[in-house]
């Protein structure tokens, strides 16, 4: 079983914008995530621990403006704490291992698929494409990942 936790080094290693999100509870500008626009079949995992947080198949264009989703890969992975910052009751979602912020969970997802967005910075999580997750560690999720 692989351990996901937070270390020094990853946090050394992010960028200045995936610190300020994953560390201090930011958030990137709409419409500039790098994986915004992904439609490569794979899983996103946490940027500093790698913890599977999201998959490919469960990614959806909601034109919030940053990546979205209807459901963690791994609902184990996915911490939801109550956020009153900016005069609102958000639901904030943190990472189990890394405890890194990635964004915040709204109940306007597509009904059909259970009716949550997951609306992610993309400064949060590591694409890894569906030909390296084996090589990399993530071969018990294949099977969640399909062609989009």
């Amino acid at each position: 079983m692989q351990q996901y936790k937070k270390t020094a080094e990853a946090v050394a290693a992010l960028t200045p914008e995936q610190y300020y999100v994953t560390q201090q509870s930011g958030t990137e500008r709409p419409g500039t995530g790098e994986l915004l626009h992904n439609k490569e079949p794979g899983i996103y995992v946490d940027i500093v621990s790698g913890e599977p947080l999201f998959a490919s198949s469960d990614k959806y264009e909601s034109g919030c403006g940053w990546p979205s989703f209807t459901k963690p890969i791994e609902h184990d992975n996915v911490r939801e704490l109550t956020d009153t910052t900016h005069g609102m009751i958000r639901t904030e979602v943190r990472s189990k291992h890394a405890d890194s912020h990635l964004g915040h969970v709204f109940p306007d997802g597509p009904r059909d698929r259970g009716g949550l967005r997951y609306c992610i910075n993309s400064a949060s999580l590591r694409f890894i494409p569906r030909d390296r997750m084996e090589a990399e560690g993530y071969a018990a999720y294949l099977d969640q990942v399909e062609d989009i």
